[in-house]
């Protein structure tokens, strides 16, 4: 018997997450989504359950808390892909918004029909947009209000250019108004946004790379030296504490009592690993909204940040180590 997953959620989360599919273009069904994300989620939370309990040996407790992480992490992944689908799906149409109005501008300067202009304004270079249009074109020839159809259009794109464009051409359609010389100035409109978009992104270089160097270098170098650092340390006063089992003098001042540091270097190793994917992810988070003015596109460059920033973490603590290997002989 087939399990219906839509009704171990609630309505709410059912819409909301037929509304994200239909952003990002995808033709699965809700249940068939619903039904990977809770099974999969059950299966990376008994794993990883099971890895910390049996492997590294944590009490129960802290074991069923990391597979309830994970879980969340396969549900957190999986909004991070939709976003980034739909933020694909937004950037595709917007580089070509401009020539489509301008277009069909020209088509109904020629005397064609609104509805015929924007369907022949549709070019199958246009990819994805060409074949929304057409089924747009499809439901006015079916009997389909023009205005209701423009509505429908603008909704399975998350573009604010793009429903903007779409408000405007309602409204000449209810007030009257020069349709061919609306389109065409919004074809104008678009390719200046564009054009200063891409302004905005060239001056702000310095800052990008500024970032680069501070997530993907100087972080990694820092946490790699100092978890070196730790490790010497620690090995310095374990000889110490061996060639002085009956505790260290205190030079006549017993309040001045040297001890060994607090941070265990594999503590430290793993507070290091932990920070460096923090900090680079949001290095090509914030680099990506620089750029292009879109966080979500930073997922893109994100494990290459990731790998980059924990190789210089490890060259550098292999280097280090190497120089300084000897005075855990002292």
């Amino acid at each position: 018997m087939a399990i219906n997953f839509e009704r171990l959620v609630s309505r709410n989360v059912a819409i909301w997450l037929s509304k994200k599919m239909d952003l990002a273009g995808s033709k699965r069904s809700v249940n068939n989504i619903l039904q990977m994300l809770i099974l999969g989620g059950v299966v990376v939370m008994i794993v990883v359950a099971a890895i910390m309990f049996l492997v590294e040996k944590y009490n129960i407790i802290i074991s069923v808390a990391a597979g309830i992480a994970g879980w969340g992490a396969v549900i957190a992944t999986f909004y991070m892909v939709i976003e980034y689908r739909i933020d694909g799906r937004k950037t595709k149409i917007e580089a070509f918004l401009p020539d489509y109005f301008q277009i069909a501008s020209a088509n109904l300067r020629s005397g064609i029909a609104l509805d015929r202009s924007l369907l022949l304004a549709a070019r199958p270079d246009f990819g994805i947009f060409s074949d929304d249009v057409k089924d747009m074109a499809r439901s006015v020839f079916a009997g389909e209000t023009l205005e209701n159809g423009l509505t429908a259009l603008g909704r399975k794109y998350r573009s604010y250019q793009l429903a903007h464009s779409i408000r405007m051409m309602i409204e000449a359609l209810r007030y009257g108004g020069a349709m061919a010389d609306l389109l065409e100035q919004i074809s104008k409109d678009l390719r200046a946004q564009n054009l200063a978009q891409k302004e905005i992104a060239g001056q702000m270089l310095m800052y990008s790379i500024f970032i680069a160097f501070a997530g993907l270098i100087a972080a990694p170098v820092l946490y790699g030296l100092t978890s070196q650092m730790i490790l010497i340390t620690d090995t310095v006063w374990k000889g110490i504490l061996a060639a002085n089992p009956n505790g260290l003098p205190t030079a006549g001042i017993s309040f001045l009592k040297p001890s060994p540091p607090k941070i265990t270097p594999g503590t430290y190793h793993t507070f290091s690993i932990l920070a460096i994917i923090v900090i680079t992810g949001f290095a090509s988070i914030i680099m990506s909204s620089i750029a292009s003015g879109s966080a979500i596109k930073g997922i893109r460059t994100l494990p290459v940040f990731v790998v980059m920033g924990l190789g210089i973490f490890y060259v550098v603590s292999a280097v280090i180590g190497a120089m300084f290997g000897s005075l855990g002989s002292l």
